[in-house]
């Protein structure tokens, strides 16, 4: 399919033709999109949507923290929601609003500020709260379908819906959310707390975090799903994977589930190390490891 910034539907944001993904994915790796486009609002992205050619893949990317962009870039429009969209804004019943570019760090700690418990694992969740709703993120013994009321899309078609959390059919780090769908708003629930009990929780997890993930590297999050009865790090521990290099894509020694880009590896050296370790676990122990990391885009 031809199409050309002049054949695109007007926006009030921005749309840039060869957006660089790499600039802001975690891995600072892979190929730009063909548009990345950053609407003012959800009427702006409503409009757009509507009027796109329905042929043309739609794509919403947060801050790409457990994203592998390949190194051919990413077709059609990729849709980046505005700061606009980071507002946290607290309900009564213990509820909390957010758009969906909000970070999860920003939700848990308005919950908290507002004596609301329940929302403390999203101080875990490096992501925005659309990808957490997309795939269901979670940390720490909980899952973002726990706290979901209603999540408010824009579909591919431009309609703005609001659905109820048990209409996005949640499984383990799954929804059923409509492909080219963007979460632009979703309301969450938790209980009353205190706000110095939950504060020392989220300082622990934190704490946690620093001390087992390396997250002062360019790195994805977790790489694998956890199979049942299992922890994917051990499975790949077990296997002799710790360390283990394809070029400057390394499998974490601080945390094996996570993989790091140690300075100019490509998108498709950090894919074929996560299939190398899919491999060896699967010799090791029998046991098929899921890609947890979404890996968007063509090859080069």
């Amino acid at each position: 399919m031809t199409v050309t910034l002049a054949t695109l539907p007007p926006l009030d944001g921005t749309i840039e033709p060869g957006g660089s993904l790499a600039d802001f994915i975690w891995f600072r790796t892979g190929g730009p999109a063909e548009y990345l486009v950053r609407p003012r609002d959800v009427a702006d992205l409503s409009r757009f949507l509507a009027s796109l050619d329905p042929e043309l893949p739609v794509l919403p990317v947060g801050v790409g923290s457990n994203l592998i962009v390949r190194d051919g870039g990413v077709p059609g429009v990729v849709v980046r929601l505005p700061k606009a969209m980071q507002k946290v804004a607290i309900e009564p019943g213990n509820r909390v609003r957010a758009g969906g570019a909000a970070m999860g760090i920003s939700v848990a700690s308005a919950a908290r500020d507002a004596g609301i418990a329940g929302l403390e694992f999203m101080r875990g969740i490096p992501g925005t709260v659309g990808g957490a709703v997309r795939m269901n993120a979670g940390a720490y013994g909980r899952d973002t379908s726990d706290i979901l009321v209603e999540v408010t899309l824009v579909l591919r078609n431009g309609d703005v819906e609001t659905w109820p959390a048990a209409k996005l059919g949640y499984t383990y780090r799954h929804s059923e959310l409509p492909e080219g769908a963007v979460v632009v708003e979703a309301l969450f629930e938790g209980v009353p707390g205190d706000t110095a009990t939950i504060g020392a929780e989220m300082d622990r997890i934190a704490a946690e975090r620093e001390a087992s993930q390396p997250l002062r590297s360019r790195t994805g999050g977790s790489t694998f799903k956890n199979p049942d009865g299992h922890k994917a790090w051990a499975l790949i521990d077990r296997a002799g994977c710790r360390g283990l290099r394809r070029g400057d894509a390394q499998v974490s020694e601080k945390h094996c589930n996570f993989l790091l880009n140690l300075g100019s590896a490509t998108s498709a050296d950090i894919e074929a190390l996560g299939e190398d370790l899919r491999d060896k676990v699967k010799a090791n122990s029998g046991v098929e490891l899921e890609w947890e990391i979404q890996r968007i885009g063509v090859d080069k």
